[in-house]
């Protein structure tokens, strides 16, 4: 008997799960570097290096196996922009 354990939608349901719960992830350990560095006053760069490298990784093998969008360059690079004037507002106002 050839019994099939997994089709596309077992995949599709696979995938979502899994974006679900890097976003998850991704997000508590945002929330915790903010808690710790507004609330306790400690550098949390561990955490966010996770966070950074973690989506690193993902870009990498999309890029690799050609799936991002023509879009994605431009959005990617207009977030990183962003979050670099943020970040430089931040710090002025924090001193």
């Amino acid at each position: 008997m050839n019994i099939i354990e997994t089709d596309e939608r077992t995949i599709a349901v696979e995938n979502a799960s899994y974006r679900w719960g890097f976003l998850y992830l991704s997000f508590g350990l945002l929330a915790i570097v903010a808690y710790r560095g507004l609330l306790r006053d400690e550098a949390a760069w561990d955490l966010m290096l996770l966070i950074v490298t973690a989506g690193g990784i993902c870009t990498l093998l999309q890029s690799r196996q050609k799936v991002l969008s023509r879009g994605w360059a431009i959005k990617s690079v207009t977030a990183t922009v962003v979050a670099i004037l943020l970040a430089i507002v931040a710090v002025l106002t924090l001193r």
